[in-house]
C-alpha cells in the first residue's frame, strides 16, 4: 500500500463511522492493507493469554477524569513493578482501545520514558476534561488519551508502534502486549471478563499484592481513584466540598453562525451555549460518531460563517430530519485523526440537551456546489504555518468555501466519479469536470500546487435497507441530485457530502486494459504491487492476479513483485521465507494459461522491513525461463550489500540476487532494493526492484498547515540518493548497460525523491513522462489519479515501449490498489 493513514494522533479520534448493517468495512489504508472482516467477539479463555508479567503491570485505570462528578481533572493509568529490579520504561508505551471496537478502530499510544523502580509505581497522566476539582500528582509520563469512563481497554506494550489487534484472541497472541486490562463492557480483556465498576467516580485497581492471574474480572476491583507517581506522591482529594461551591458562568445565547465564526475554529470554543436553534438536516444513527446536523434557516449576511453544525450525541439521536430544535451544549473543536495529524478542525456541539420544538419543517435550501461556485484554487498558503485562525476567503479558495459551509445542506448534480466506490461505501466525485481530466474520466494530480479543488467525497446517511450505496468506477457519473450536510472527514482529504438523497450511477464504460503484444525480439519487464500477498489470502485473489499477469500484461518475461509476504502472512511468528506465497502465485499463473515462472528473492530480517507487522513484505522476481535466464551468483543475503565488479561487457553484480546497501539507515523499517542480473537473447539485463518508504506521517493536502509537511519524504530522498549512486557506478562501469529500475517508489514523477533517483534524467529516464499527460497515473487516492509506481531505464536503453495497464485503481472491484506497468525493450 502506498498512502497510509497519518501518524498516531496526539488525541484519539472517534473511530470512523461505519455504514449501516449490510455494507462492508473498509480495508484501512495503512501502510498495511488488511482485507477481510474483523470478528469482534470477546474471548474468555484464560489460557489464551501469555504468562502473567513478573515485573511491569497495569495497577490502576481511570477514564472518568474531568467528567461530570469526577474528582480528578485527568484520566490516568498507574503502572506497578512486581519485581525487584528497575524496569526501563523507554522501551514501552501505554495504549488505549475503545470498549467496543469496530473494524476501523485504532489503538492510541502514549510513549513512556524514565524508569519504574522495583516495587515502585509510575503514573501516566492522560486527557483532561472540563470537570473535576483535583489535579493529578505530577505524572511520570503524559499523553492525551481521552479514555472512556465506563468501558475500554488499556495495554502496556513493548515498543511504540500501535497494536493492530481488535479481539481478545488476537491481542493475546501479540507478544508485544506485556499486560492488558479491559474494563466495563470491553470486548478486549483478559480472562473471564473485563474489570467491573469503572465510572466517572471509580477507577479499577489491582490489589496491593499485585496479583496477576490474567483474569481482569478477578484481579481488579472498583473504588475511588488513588493515583500515585514514582516518587510516592499521591493527591488526596478534599473530603468535604468547598464552603462556596464554584459557579459556572451562564450559557452564552448564540446562533449557529456566532458559534462557527469566520475562521476554521469557533470563537466560543469550550464555552457553554444555550438556545441554539435550527432545523435538523441529517441524522447519523450508526457508527461511533452518532449525532445530527442542524442548520439555522435565517442566515446572516457574512459568507464566511456557516449556518450549519454537527451535534455529537454519542448515542442514537432522538430527532428526525425536519425537526426544529433548540440545543444547549458545549462548543468543541474536534480534530478527526488527532490534532497532530494536521487536519482541519470540526466545530461541534457536545454534551447536548436537545429540545424538539416542532416537526415536519421544510429544510433550508441547499447550497449548490458546481464548476462555477467552487474556486479553482484549493487553499491559501501560510508559509508552513496554520491557516485555522485566518479569516476564510470562500470566493477565492475551495477549502475555505467548504469550511464556510461546514455542516450546511449542500447539493451536487450529475457529477463525474473520480474515485471508485470503496469497501466502506464511499466514492469521490468532482464538481469541476474540466479540471485536469484523465483520458478515462479521472482527475489527474499534476503537482503539489494542483490538488484539484473540485474533488468531494460522497457518503450516505440512507439505511442500506432503503437504498444500497451505488457501486461506481472512475469515469461513471453520479447522475441526478445528491444532497445532504457537508461534513469533514479525516480520511476524505477534504470534505464529504453526507447524502440524505443520493443519485444513481450511470456507467462511463471503462474496461480493464490489455497491453500490446510484444514482438519476439522484445524483452518485457513489468512491475506489480500485489498488496500484501500471503498464502492465506483467498484463492480468488491469486487467480485474479494471475489473470492480470497472463491476459492483461501478456505474461511478461520478468515481473518485479512488491508486497510479497512470508509464508505465515501477518502472523508475527518469526517466519521469513516466502516460498509458499510465490509457489502459490506461480501455480495460479500456470492455471490461467501462463508460463511456469521461476522466482528469486531474498528473505528479509524478521520485522525489519516495515509493512504489515509480521508480514515481512519484500520484492521478488518472477521470470519465464523459456525467454530469459537468471544469473545466479552466490553471496546475496538480507544484510550483505551487493556491489559492482568488472567493466564494459564484463560488468556484473557481485551477488545476484542482491540487496543495495541494506545496512544503511535509509532502509530502516523499509524494503531494500533487490538487484538481479538476467540474460535475454545473449544480452545482459540488470533489473532493480523497489518499494520505497511509505507516505505515513505526511500531512494531507487538506491540512490546516499550508503548505503541508511531507515528513516521510526525507527518508525516500535518502533512499533515492543511495540507489542513484549505485546506478551511477554501474553505468560508469559499462555505459552500454541495459538497466531497468522499477517498482512502487511511493512518490510522484515530480517529487524530490524520484528526481534524485533519476539524477534529473541523467542517470535514468522515468518512462511515465513519455506518456501523454492525461495517461500519467497508476494509482487513485482521494479522487486524484497519480503516479506512485514507476519504470525507469538507463540511457543505453534506446527504445522502450511503456504502458501503465489500468486494471485496478479505477475500479470498485479491484485485486490491488495499484495498476501494473510493463515495458517492451530490445536490449
Amino acid at each position: 500500500m502506498s498512502h497510509p493513514s497519518q501518524a498516531t494522533p496526539s488525541q484519539p479520534a472517534r473511530p470512523r463511522s461505519a455504514r449501516p448493517a449490510g455494507s462492508s468495512f473498509r480495508r484501512r489504508m495503512l501502510p498495511i492493507g488488511i482485507a477481510g472482516a474483523v470478528v469482534l467477539a470477546g474471548v474468555t479463555v484464560h489460557s489464551a493469554f501469555a504468562t502473567p508479567s513478573a515485573d511491569g503491570l497495569i495497577a490502576e485505570v481511570y477514564g472518568g477524569g474531568g467528567n461530570s462528578g469526577a474528582t480528578y481533572t485527568n484520566d490516568f493509568v498507574e503502572l506497578a513493578n512486581a519485581g525487584a529490579a528497575p524496569l526501563d520504561m523507554s522501551g514501552f508505551s501505554v495504549q488505549y482501545l475503545p470498549g467496543t471496537p469496530t473494524a476501523t478502530s485504532k489503538w492510541q499510544v502514549t510513549t513512556l520514558t524514565g524508569a519504574l523502580a522495583g516495587g515502585g509505581r509510575y503514573l501516566v497522566g492522560e486527557a483532561a476534561g472540563t470537570g473535576g476539582t483535583t489535579p493529578l500528582p505530577t505524572p511520570d509520563a503524559t499523553g492525551t488519551l481521552a479514555m472512556s469512563g465506563t468501558s475500554g481497554t488499556i495495554a502496556l506494550v513493548t515498543g511504540a508502534d500501535p497494536l493492530a489487534c481488535l479481539t481478545a484472541a488476537d491481542c493475546a497472541a501479540d507478544p508485544r502486549v506485556k499486560d492488558l486490562v479491559g474494563y466495563g463492557t470491553a470486548v478486549v480483556h483478559e480472562g473471564s471478563g473485563p474489570a467491573a465498576g469503572a465510572s466517572n467516580t471509580n477507577s479499577v485497581t489491582r490489589g496491593a499484592a499485585l496479583t496477576d492471574t490474567d483474569d481482569n474480572a478477578a484481579d481488579f476491583t472498583a473504588g475511588a481513584p488513588t493515583p500515585q507517581n514514582s516518587g510516592g506522591t499521591a493527591t488526596t482529594p478534599p473530603t468535604t466540598p468547598p464552603t462556596t461551591p464554584p459557579t459556572s458562568p451562564p450559557p452564552v445565547t448564540a446562533r449557529i453562525h456566532d458559534i462557527q465564526g469566520d475562521t476554521r475554529v469557533s470563537p466560543l470554543d469550550g464555552k457553554q451555549v444555550g438556545g441554539v436553534t435550527g432545523i435538523v438536516t441529517g441524522v447519523r444513527a450508526y457508527g461511533s460518531s452518532k449525532g445530527f446536523w442542524m442548520q439555522d434557516p435565517d442566515a446572516d449576511a457574512n459568507p464566511r460563517t456557516s449556518e450549519g453544525i454537527f451535534v455529537y450525541t454519542g448515542a442514537n439521536p432522538t430527532v428526525a430530519v425536519g425537526d426544529a430544535v433548540s440545543v444547549a451544549a458545549t462548543v468543541s473543536q474536534y480534530y478527526p485523526g488527532g490534532a497532530t495529524a494536521g487536519g482541519q478542525a470540526v466545530t461541534e456541539l457536545t454534551k447536548p440537551t436537545v429540545t424538539t420544538v416542532s416537526s415536519g419543517n421544510p429544510l433550508p435550501a441547499p447550497v449548490v456546489l458546481n464548476a462555477s461556485s467552487v474556486p479553482d484554487a484549493f487553499v491559501p498558503s501560510a508559509g508552513g504555518g496554520s491557516i485555522e485562525n485566518v479569516p476564510l476567503r470562500p470566493s477565492d479558495f475551495a477549502l475555505d468555501l467548504y469550511a464556510s459551509l461546514e455542516g450546511m445542506n449542500v447539493q451536487i448534480s450529475d457529477t463525474r466519479v473520480v474515485g471508485a466506490t470503496d469497501p466502506y461505501s464511499e466514492m469521490w466525485v468532482t464538481v469541476k469536470p474540466d479540471q485536469n481530466p484523465t483520458k478515462r474520466g479521472g482527475t489527474l494530480y499534476t503537482g503539489y500546487d494542483q490538488p484539484n479543488s473540485g474533488r468531494l467525497m460522497v457518503q450516505s446517511l440512507i439505511p442500506t435497507a432503503d437504498q444500497a450505496f451505488p457501486v461506481a468506477n472512475v469515469g461513471d457519473t453520479l447522475s441526478g441530485t445528491t444532497s445532504g450536510p457537508l461534513d469533514y472527514n479525516q480520511f476524505a482529504g477534504t470534505y464529504a457530502v453526507q447524502a440524505r438523497t443520493l443519485g444513481t450511477v450511470k456507467s462511463g464504460g471503462i474496461k480493464p486494459e490489455v497491453t500490446a503484444k510484444a514482438s519476439s525480439d522484445e524483452a518485457t519487464v513489468a512491475t506489480y504491487n500485489v498488496e500484501n500477498l500471503a498464502p492465506d489470502n483467498a484463492q480468488t485473489k491469486f487467480d485474479r492476479l494471475a489473470q492480470g499477469l497472463v491476459t492483461n500484461l501478456r505474461s511478461p518475461d520478468v515481473v518485479a513483485l512488491e508486497e510479497i509476504q512470508d509464508n505465515s502472512g501477518a502472523t508475527d511468528d518469526g517466519t521469513v521465507a516466502a516460498d509458499k506465497t510465490l509457489d502459490k502465485l506461480v501455480g495460479a499463473i500456470v492455471a490461467a494459461g501462463g508460463p511456469r515462472y521461476q522466482w528469486r528473492e531474498i528473505d528479509p530480517v524478521n520485522d525489519k522491513d516495515g509493512g504489515q507487522p509480521g508480514g515481512n513484505i519484500r520484492q521478488a522476481f518472477l521470470f519465464n525461463p523459456d525467454r530469459v535466464s537468471f544469473t545466479d551468483r552466490a553471496g546475496g543475503d538480507s544484510t550483505t550489500a551487493v556491489g559492482i565488479t568488472g567493466t564494459g561487457a564484463d560488468t556484473a553484480l557481485t551477488a545476484s540476487p542482491g540487496r543495495i546497501a541494506p545496512a544503511d539507515p535509509a532502509w530502516n523499517d523499509s524494503r531494500k532494493p533487490l538487484a538481479g542480473e538476467f540474460t535475454f537473447r545473449g544480452k545482459k539485463l540488470f533489473v532493480i526492484a523497489n518499494h520505497f518508504d511509505s507516505k505515513g506521517g505526511d500531512q494531507g493536502i487538506d491540512s490546516r498547515f499550508q503548505p503541508p509537511v511531507r515528513s516521510s519524504e526525507v527518508q525516500r530522498v535518502r533512499q533515492a540518493v543511495i540507489e542513484h549512486d549505485f546506478l551511477q557506478q554501474l553505468e560508469q562501469a559499462d555505459p552500454k548497460a541495459d538497466v531497468v529500475v522499477l517498482g512502487d517508489l511511493n512518490d510522484y514523477q515530480f517529487s524530490p525523491a524520484v528526481l534524485s533517483l533519476t539524477g534529473n534524467g541523467s542517470v535514468l529516464t522515468d518512462l511515465v513522462n513519455t506518456l501523454p499527460v492525461r495517461e500519467r497515473y497508476s494509482y487513485v487516492y482521494e479522487g486524484n489519479s497519480q503516479v506512485l509506481d514507476h519504470i525507469l531505464v538507463s540511457p543505453a536503453v534506446r527504445r522502450a515501449d511503456y504502458d501503465v495497464v489500468h486494471i485496478n485503481s479505477e475500479f470498485a472491484d479491484q485485486t490491488s490498489d495499484h495498476d501494473p506497468q510493463v515495458v517492451r525493450i530490445k536490449p
